[in-house]
């Protein structure tokens, strides 16, 4: 080890460290892993009282992944992925946090995490080149960089309904849902929003409940999940050929098999050939039914054929056509807002315990003592369920007082919409890294490969600035404003620009309208990333106590 740099963890004071990492999810835990491998000395500040991260969080019911679950797990080691055995295809909330329990114990990564603290602020000293981080308690420690593996969706939206506090029933969030569950049978439900969440929610529910009453702000696509126990050849056939699938992920543009895009342009084929295509992914289940045609995310009239055809699968499964009507989504394309998985979402429908209230007809006036009342009528109810979504890829970022150069608050440097290099650092903010930040792929791909692809690439960094005996790394203004430049041109030629999305920030009022992930796939930005290590950090200032690389 060279020798500026710092010691292990055990020969250092209390509050100084190399790293410190906020948040101890799925990026957080991957993080402290990898930078012990390379003798960094490391601590993870975590909110919750356990790992988990999204999966510790989201306990609403029904709560399950929707990516298939052996795509979306680690994939650094062989050996957690021979010994690790999938129960379903999408595996659901209590089995994802079993794994990244089993993956904490397993690397033994316990020792260096604090639980149950939620950092307050994050300040750059330049006379020192280092991060002071305040906890809630008021406890601080030092170090050299900050990571920030805060999550894209884990800054929950608050309701903004009048009279949310005087409803006199029970009240639940889906982003914050009490851990020893909740037995609706027999009550009158309500639930706002019919994002996944929502979606998952009320599939689970249904058949407790004596009334369920759905409050639709605006619809969503929701394609079968076809979900299972998983299939013993598939995971077999998976596990022999694991290298060869996990080279595809990479290279591929969401980091998800079962995608499978086709090359082929909509209009190429005829319309029984569409329809088959259509038909083919609809059974699959899944995210599939995107890669149906290689033109379905950039033209229009291409997206529009998709969109009829989960249109009239809308019809056939809901037998009152007006309440079909009101459930398929007309005034967005299909994929520009995150595309749902449900299992038998659009048959709840059918159930006559269950009716749909169209919040753009009749829209919400209040929340009262005894429901919420619309435009139209007053619904009387002995819950309410807010699955409203959250302040996406900056709003955890947001609550945190980070401070860069010249007491820069990065909230305020964002007052505009997020401004990154490769959604890794921002200017004016050295040896701060964010894991998935606006301007990385993150959202628009499979999570756990985005992540370890910025995790790797932070570990390499780090490693790269000891070894040349360099303190400081920090995205140049230019480049930073390149790389947006490009993530905006990007998106343009697709159709997420004409969703009202929280990819956007459209979800939160007064929030910017930009659009945030990286729109140009996950194999394509990875190449990127690592041709700005070959031309030696190209893009960053590299720096250290004599010197300027």
């Amino acid at each position: 080890m060279p020798e500026n740099r710092p010691a292990a963890a055990a020969g250092q004071a209390s509050g100084e460290l190399d790293v410190v990492i906020v948040g101890a999810g799925l990026a957080g835990l991957y993080m402290l892993h990898k930078l012990r491998e390379i003798g960094i000395s490391a601590r993870i500040y975590e909110a919750g009282s356990d790992v988990g991260g999204t999966w510790f969080w989201n306990r609403y019911p029904g709560a399950r992944v929707d990516v298939e679950s052996q795509e979306y797990s680690y994939s650094f080691s062989p050996e957690l992925e021979v010994e690790w055995a999938w129960t379903e295809r999408y595996a659901a909330q209590p089995e994802l946090l079993k794994y990244v329990n089993h993956v904490a114990d397993r690397f033994h990564l316990r020792p260096d995490i604090r639980f149950s603290t939620r950092i307050a602020s994050a300040i750059f000293d330049e006379t020192r080149d280092r991060w002071t981080v305040t906890t809630d308690a008021g406890d601080t420690v030092s170090a050299r960089f900050c990571i920030m593996a805060t999550g894209c969706l884990s800054s929950a939206k608050q309701p903004d309904i009048p009279g949310a506090d005087s409803f006199s029933g029970d009240t639940y969030s889906t982003a914050n849902w009490p851990e020893v569950g909740v037995d609706f049978t027999g009550k009158r439900v309500g639930v706002i929003g019919t994002g996944s969440s929502g979606i998952q929610t009320i599939t689970t529910i249904v058949p407790q409940v004596r009334e369920l009453t759905v409050f639709q702000r605006t619809p969503s696509f929701s394609v079968p999940a076809k979900n299972g126990p998983i299939d013993p050849k598939v995971a077999a056939d998976w596990k022999a050929n694991r290298e060869h699938y996990r080279a595809m992920q990479r290279k591929s543009g969401a980091g998800i098999l079962q995608v499978s895009p086709n090359e082929t342009l909509t209009f190429d084929a005829s319309p029984d050939e569409r329809r088959r295509a259509f038909e083919d992914r609809w059974a699959r289940g899944g995210f599939s039914l995107l890669g149906a045609f290689a033109d379905v995310n950039v033209d229009k009239q291409a997206n529009d054929e998709a969109a009829a055809f989960v249109a009239d699968k809308i019809r056939s499964i809901v037998d009152d056509p007006d309440v079909a009507e009101q459930l398929i989504p007309t005034t967005y394309p299909v994929g520009a807002k995150r595309m749902c998985v449900d299992t038998g979402y659009y048959q709840v429908f059918n159930q006559d315990n269950v009716s749909l209230v169209d919040l753009a007809t009749t829209p919400i006036q209040a929340i009262t003592p005894t429901g919420i009342r619309t435009s139209a009528h007053e619904y009387e109810l002995d819950a309410i369920i807010y699955a409203i979504g959250f302040d996406a890829m900056t709003g955890a970022l947001d609550r945190i007082n980070i401070r860069g150069r010249d007491g820069l608050r990065l909230k305020d440097k964002w007052a505009a919409g997020p401004l990154t290099y490769l959604g890794l650092m921002t200017s004016g903010f050295p040896n701060l890294f964010m894991i998935t930040g606006p301007g990385s792929p993150s959202v628009l791909a499979n999570m756990i490969l985005a992540i370890e692809q910025h995790v790797d690439w932070i570990t390499d960094c780090i490693d790269h600035l000891g070894n040349r005996q360099l303190s400081v790394i920090e995205a140049t203004p230019t480049a930073e404003q390149d790389w947006v430049a490009h993530v905006n041109e990007l998106a343009e030629q697709t159709l997420y620009l004409q969703a009202n999305s929280w990819y956007l920030g459209a979800n939160i009022p007064g929030k910017p309208r930009v659009f945030m992930p990286y729109p140009g796939g996950l194999g394509l930005y990875r190449e990127t990333c690592d041709e700005v290590v070959a031309n030696r950090y190209k893009g960053f200032a590299l720096t250290g106590p004599d010197q300027t690389v």
